[in-house]
């Protein structure tokens, strides 16, 4: 069944960008005033799980443009009036981007637009080959696209009761992990698009999930009930709960699965010992709620997002500073609707990325600490941003419904 149409632009145009994601503290409110967890109007009328899927709707947008030195945006520079964008397209590995410089990706096109969720998008993540993008929205759904060719969206993953606030593909990439106000965490198999498994121990919306990057194949959770959960995905129920006070908004492992790190509303990253069952240390450091945190590929630092809107470069290997906080970046924006914006490293270490209510995606070098890009393009807060494993290629979903894939 082909779920989507595609469409070129023939004069795309500049688009800049409202906000808004997911409010995880008692009082959060969705886009439609009501909670996170309740659909907006036009989302509770919407389709039954019997009704088709969703089409998406895959655009190709006009190439970035690069500013001068000292502006650090980026722009999309539309062709001349009555130049067709599907000439531009027809060899793109050949095609000429910027200034005359050949393409440095595999895209279709330098930016490429996704369209089909009917709410929000709240997350979205490369497979771990770089083929494939999923995407959860506040409509329930979990859409599976392709990242060439026409980027199509050829399956929709259903089952959640509520907004999917996050989601990880496994390291094999055969499957996926979701997260939900519906106090549930769920696994997905991505080649038949069915439900295996439905973890249902929390007793409040679960903010955050995050799989073990090596085996045993477990998988930590997050929630508002103030616990982090642990799964083995070969048993039935949490073979683990790590307990704290206050809510739990964002959760990830250390490279060898034996702690787990946890943020929420106190402010600090707490760092678990799973075989003491206890926190055996904290990072202080931010001064607002944590949204989002992220291991790096080597497994030696860890970043954190914050309400404060800072992120924070943590140094995790054992004869780290004192103080282990070694990098703050700044110039991304949170809100007061408190959405989860979470943070991302590309594949190298040498860059990180975060969405911001402003509209735009930042992008970090981790040396000098200074903004590389600040990409325009969303209509609402990007809510997260994410590098692809192999090019350079940088994907961004918000609370405008879409999402982009743009070539670095």
């Amino acid at each position: 069944m082909r779920l989507h149409a595609t469409r070129r632009i023939p004069n795309p145009r500049f688009v800049h960008a409202p906000c808004c994601a997911a409010s995880l503290v008692s009082s959060r409110s969705s886009l439609s005033g009501g909670r996170i967890g309740e659909p907006p109007p036009a989302a509770a009328r919407a389709r039954s799980p019997a009704s088709p899927p969703s089409r998406g709707v895959a655009e190709a947008r006009a190439p970035f443009r690069m500013f001068p030195p000292g502006n650090n945006s980026l722009a999309l520079s539309a062709p001349r009036p009555g130049m067709e964008l599907a000439n531009i397209q027809q060899h793109p590995n050949q095609a000429l981007g910027p200034g005359g410089k050949q393409r440095t990706s595999s895209l279709e096109a330098p930016i490429m637009l996704l369209t089909g969720h009917q709410s929000a998008v709240y997350c979205m993540k490369f497979n771990p080959a770089g083929t494939v993008i999923a995407s959860g929205s506040h409509d329930k759904d979990i859409f599976l696209w392709y990242v060439h060719g026409d980027c199509k969206n050829y399956m929709v993953l259903r089952g959640h009761k509520n907004a999917v606030l996050d989601l990880q593909w496994t390291t094999d990439g055969t499957q996926i992990i979701s997260a939900s106000p519906d106090k549930t965490v769920r696994v997905w198999d991505v080649e038949t698009g069915k439900q295996v498994k439905k973890m249902a121990e929390h007793s409040s919306f679960v903010n955050s999930c995050c799989p073990a990057r090596k085996w045993p194949p477990l998988v930590v959770s997050g929630s508002d009930d103030g616990t982090a959960k642990l799964w083995d995905l070969r048993q039935r129920g949490a073979i683990q709960t790590l307990p704290d006070k206050y809510q739990i908004t964002a959760v990830s492992f250390s490279e060898a699965a034996d702690k787990v790190f946890t943020g929420g509303l106190d402010n600090d990253v707490k760092w678990w010992d799973l075989r003491k069952n206890e926190v055996t240390e904290y990072l202080k450091g931010h001064q607002d709620m944590i949204t989002g945190m992220q291991l790096s590929p080597d497994g030696s630092y860890l970043l954190t997002n914050a309400m404060d809107n800072e992120l924070k470069i943590w140094d995790l290997r054992p004869y780290a500073p004192e103080n282990r906080n070694i990098k703050t970046l700044t110039g991304h924006q949170h809100n007061f609707e408190k959405n989860l914006l979470k943070c991302s490293w590309s594949p190298d270490n040498r860059k990180v990325t975060a969405g911001s209510a402003d509209r735009m995606v930042y992008i970090w070098d981790t040396t000098s600490r200074r903004i590389l890009y600040k990409l325009p393009g969303h209509n609402g807060s990007v809510n997260e941003t994410a590098f692809h494993p192999t090019e350079p290629v940088i994907g961004s979903c918000g609370s405008d419904k879409q999402i982009y894939l743009g070539e670095l």
